[in-house]
């Protein structure tokens, strides 16, 4: 990750100075406080501020003055029980706010997330760094067979090089027209809003994200799947290491009913009843198609 010495000490400054205040703040997430978490090649995460706690989530629900005589496991209860029901609103009383640093083509994908405030680095005002995302040799891989959305196997030897000679390449290639544009040597230059369309969809970008907890746990639940693209992924995981520490007890509900949850259709469940009840069950006489019964499959399975 290139964080320049001067973000460094930023960073350090940040973390070093405490302010008293007499709002609720959470431990594990002061601790996260401004730290940068590197992912993929250049990226990072850090948070920049946030708003309430767990018990933040279980005052909105009661709409109370305080903890009263509640205790952690009253706390836990009803953060499981408005998890598992779907109630959204007070979930919605915390919010935070990450400073993120990623490619653009994942940042295309993530704001897709419309449920956030959102600042990006603009290359109308400045010029972007020579920073790109290249994969490790372990995220290259062939278009699924089965997956028009996903990855297949792995390449290698001589066709994992050629992959990667081409995108260095042509993401240094694009990069020094970009440069060659803006050049102020005896000409006037393009304007850089316009000589940013040159540059590859693998440039980093940065971006202020804001968003609620319950947007963040619905970004989360899609983002963090095992089916999401390996680029955003990342993001999501390192994001949920994040919560953890904030909330705790939301965050352990939202792993149980959503990222280790599954969501059935009438028909799967039909099917799995037929199960209990002893009855072979085939896709031929299931109801589903072959797609939807190869997804019941895989969760059966696990």
């Amino acid at each position: 990750m290139s964080l320049s010495p001067e973000q460094r000490a930023e960073i350090e400054a940040q973390r070093a100075t405490i302010a008293s205040t007499r709002r609720t703040v959470a431990n594990g997430m002061e601790a996260q406080l401004y730290t940068a978490h590197e992912v993929l090649d250049h990226g990072f995460v850090r948070v920049i501020d946030y708003m309430g706690d767990d018990a933040a989530i279980c005052q909105a629900a009661r709409v109370s003055y305080g903890k009263g005589t509640r205790s952690v496991s009253n706390d836990e209860g009803l953060i499981r029980y408005l998890m598992r029901h779907w109630h959204s609103t007070p979930f919605e009383m915390c919010e935070v706010k990450f400073h993120v640093k990623l490619p653009v083509f994942v940042a295309r994908q993530w704001i897709r997330h419309r449920t956030a405030n959102v600042n990006e680095y603009s290359a109308r005002y400045s010029i972007l760094d020579r920073e790109f995302y290249i994969p490790a040799p372990d995220a290259l891989a062939a278009q699924s067979t089965v997956n028009n959305q996903g990855r297949g196997a792995l390449l290698e030897g001589e066709e994992a090089a050629r992959v990667l000679e081409v995108l260095k390449g042509d993401a240094a290639r694009c990069y020094d027209n970009y440069e060659a544009m803006l050049s102020q040597d005896g000409q006037k230059g393009l304007a850089r809003e316009l000589a940013r369309m040159n540059l590859p969809a693998n440039i980093y970008t940065q971006w202020y994200w804001k968003v609620d907890l319950h947007n963040l746990f619905h970004f989360l639940r899609l983002r963090a799947d095992m089916h999401a693209q390996y680029e955003i992924r990342v993001y999501a995981e390192t994001i949920c290491r994040v919560v953890a520490d904030w909330v705790p007890l939301a965050y352990k509900a939202f792993e149980d009913y959503r990222l280790g949850g599954v969501a059935l259709s009438a028909t799967g469940m039909a099917c799995i009843r037929r199960m209990v009840n002893g009855e072979t069950v085939t896709q031929e006489n299931s109801g589903m198609s072959k797609g939807e019964w190869r997804e019941f499959e895989a969760l059966l399975n696990g």
